[in-house]
């Protein structure tokens, strides 16, 4: 996870987060990031947090939750210094959960690829957005599938397998150590705050995803995924093709947990779609570092945007 590294030091992590994740993204973040790691006060004041509370988009989305958007560093810095307590009490309290929509079309001509119906167990599934991709409608260059509110539209290189039609599914349950409640205004208010205030579009895709969510909400189970994979795959019905997926998620465990995951996921009667950054699933190989690898059954078979912007099919 951009920004996260545990061999950095925080300034080089900041630094990273702006080069590699904030750059032709978020103009803004560029220089707040930018600015944080050449500031000995704010480095300070990370440095008396806990190591997983010093990530750039934790603190980036707390200052906004609480206090909106600080245009420019200067402004920002205020926020953080003039409000440290409160600032470290939502640091404390919260934790990154970008339950991003879009993401469903990075997905999607893999689910459809396999055998319907399908049962859909997401892990990390925060609101559990991701789990309603038979809600979405979607539009690849010039293509476009199914019938919704919310389109998602995604950027294709080396010919994917675009589906003809969006797969049913006939279960659906995700796993998350901190669910969050899609019908809970103030959970869906952090939600919005983790949005990067550059990017409206991806504010009302989230928006719209969520309007369709509360129609008839997915299951979040709270729990480690250690503990929940097998249990909840075994509710799975029996006639359905079971499908274990999650996207930027493996990244948050240390590295034997990591590891104890993909072998218990391998050894399942199950399908297995990974959507992770680049080296955080080793036998996956690297990827460029602005990408996901997204893989079926351990085979990589494309980049992705982090956001489900683009597909590069391998």
């Amino acid at each position: 996870m951009i920004g996260n590294d545990p061999g950095l030091s925080i300034a080089d992590n900041y630094r990273a987060f702006a080069r590699e994740a904030a750059t032709g993204r978020s103009p803004l973040y560029v220089v707040i990031a930018n600015g944080i790691a050449e500031d000995d006060e704010l480095i300070a004041f990370l440095a008396a947090q806990p190591p997983a509370k010093r990530q750039p988009n934790l603190l980036l989305g707390a200052v906004r939750f609480l206090y909106g958007t600080q245009q420019g560093y200067d402004a920002f810095r205020a926020a953080v210094l003039e409000h440290r307590e409160e600032v470290a009490a939502t640091l404390a309290t919260r934790r990154t959960q970008t339950n991003e929509a879009g993401r469903c079309a990075s997905l999607l001509p893999v689910l459809a690829s396999l055998p319907e119906p399908l049962a859909l167990l997401e892990v990390g599934a925060a609101a559990g957005l991701c789990l309603i991709p038979d809600r979405f409608a979607y539009r690849y260059d010039q293509y476009q599938l199914g019938d919704s509110e919310l389109v998602l539209e995604c950027t294709t290189s080396g010919s994917p397998p675009l589906p003809g039609k969006v797969p049913r599914i006939a279960w659906r349950a995700g796993i998350d150590i901190a669910p969050v409640d899609v019908t809970d205004d103030d959970a869906i208010a952090w939600l919005e705050a983790l949005v990067w205030p550059d990017r409206p579009d991806r504010a009302e895709r989230l928006r719209r995803a969520v309007a369709l969510a509360r129609r008839d909400p997915p299951t979040v189970h709270a729990g480690h995924l250690l503990d929940l994979l097998e249990p909840l795959a075994a509710q799975a019905p029996a006639n359905a093709t079971l499908v274990v997926f999650h996207t930027a998620v493996l990244a948050y465990l240390e590295d034997a947990r990591r590891a104890e995951f993909v072998r218990r996921v391998r050894a399942m009667d199950c399908h297995w779609i990974s959507n992770e950054g680049p080296n955080v699933i080793p036998a996956h190989g690297p990827g460029p570092a602005s990408k996901f690898v997204l893989a079926l059954d351990g085979h990589p078979v494309a980049h992705s945007d982090p956001h489900g912007a683009t597909l590069d099919w391998l």
